[in-house]
């Protein structure tokens, strides 16, 4: 029997979500690892991190917090935690990461993107919503782990994401299938997310009056 949120999103949307859920638990389980945390501190972390921007849009879109009602959504972070427990360091490299990453990013924007608008948010929020959907998890791992959030830093990731949303949210206004959009715009989320890392592309910073 279908769930009311399944027939609000489209079929693509499942997939999607699971690929930015095990990326973003993998990282912030990894934040707490290279600090030699315990295991409850890598669950913990991979929870937050995998569950925060989902979590954040679900309570501004008015629908069910996603992960409480799933349990598989929690059961993916503590798996990934636990994977990342059992294993050496050196099997998770900074720039490996950084790839699946973009993958993830790239698939949660368009993922919170579609969820939005299946609950009736206009467009330029539904926009917004892909967004925090990608970003937020991340800005409360940096947070917790006393790093420079994200959004403090100069490099393409906000930026990936909202190009990602942005996309699909034009395309789905334009009629495009919602699967082709999907794909389209999780494409240009991931190219300009890569690009960033491959040329070490950023934003100019404000510099003041001149």
């Amino acid at each position: 029997m279908l769930t009311p949120t399944a027939l609000l999103l489209p079929a693509f949307a499942p997939w999607f979500d699971i690929a930015g859920l095990g990326v973003f638990a993998a990282s912030g389980a990894l934040a707490a690892a290279k600090r030699g945390q315990t295991a409850v501190t890598l669950a913990f972390f991979g929870l937050i991190t995998g569950v925060g921007g989902g979590t954040v849009r679900d309570l501004l879109i008015g629908a069910p917090v996603f992960w409480v009602h799933d349990a598989r959504v929690p059961t993916v972070c503590l798996a990934v935690s636990a994977l990342i427990w059992v294993t050496p360091e050196r099997w998770w490299r900074d720039d490996a990461l950084a790839w699946f990453d973009a993958i993830g990013l790239a698939a949660y924007a368009v993922y919170g993107a579609a969820k939005a608008l299946g609950y009736g948010i206009p467009p330029v929020p539904a926009a917004v919503m892909g967004v925090v959907t990608a970003c937020v998890g991340g800005i409360i791992r940096d947070v917790l782990a006393g790093e420079p959030s994200i959004l403090m830093r100069p490099e393409l990731y906000v930026t990936a994401a909202a190009l990602a949303s942005a996309s699909y949210v034009l395309l789905d206004l334009l009629g495009v299938p919602r699967a082709v959009a999907a794909g389209i715009a999780a494409a240009a989320g991931f190219a300009l997310r890569a690009a960033a890392i491959h040329w070490h592309l950023g934003l100019p910073a404000y510099r003041g009056r001149r």
